[in-house]
């Protein structure tokens, strides 16, 4: 079975719930409602048997609204086939049914997407942080945490408790550009390149010749 055939069936099935899935080098996506991504998820399994999760991430979309995503990389091993599905989550209260009754191995991905983004899971087993220490007021993967950490109470348990400090920043704030043509602008660093020191000082030169 492909997934030309199974997802007509899928449409079907949640009458026009589910928009056309959208295609990328091979790859399917589906936007899935995050009411309905448990019965979706166990449909999917039982139906077609896509027995595997690979992975379940969040996604922070700062700036747009629904700002979060969750996605769900699905494998079926008898048919050999992916599917993405992606569930939308508003800023304010992001939350989600838990798919661990669907998949088990959903269990510690749906804890990470807690601790680094803030998306809380429903009916999770054991909604605790995986990375973080329980009572840390932050999560540390939304695109508006500082580069440079912030300030936090440690835990009694940790060896020499007190605080945590943010992290020095030499040549600092670190910046991250989105939109920009070169992939190295995108990354966070201390110092330009020369080339574009150049250009820079080519440009100042120009604004005072001007």
């Amino acid at each position: 079975m492909t997934l030309y055939e199974i997802l007509p069936q899928l449409y079907q099935k949640f009458s026009g719930q589910i928009p056309e899935a959208s295609e990328f080098r091979g790859e399917y996506t589906c936007t899935v409602p995050a009411t309905l991504i448990k019965t979706v998820c166990s449909y999917l399994k039982e139906s077609f048997a896509f027995d595997l999760l690979l992975d379940l991430s969040g996604v922070d979309n700062y700036g747009q609204e629904p700002r979060f995503s969750v996605d769900y990389l699905l494998y079926s091993i008898s048919h050999k086939i992916h599917l993405r599905l992606i569930c939308l989550l508003p800023e304010e209260n992001p939350e989600i049914d838990s798919v661990t009754s669907v998949w088990a191995t959903a269990n510690w991905h749906e804890r990470e997407a807690w601790d680094m983004y803030g998306i809380r899971f429903l009916d999770h087993p054991n909604l605790k942080r995986i990375l973080m220490w329980e009572g840390y007021p932050y999560h540390p993967l939304r695109k508006d945490f500082p580069l440079a950490g912030l300030p936090a109470d440690l835990p009694d348990t940790a060896v020499d408790a007190g605080k945590v400090n943010e992290s020095p920043m030499h040549g600092g704030p670190f910046i991250t550009s989105t939109g920009s043509p070169h992939s190295h602008a995108r990354e966070p660093r201390q110092h330009h390149t020369l080339a574009e020191l150049i250009i820079k000082q080519k440009k100042s030169q120009k604004t005072e010749q001007d």
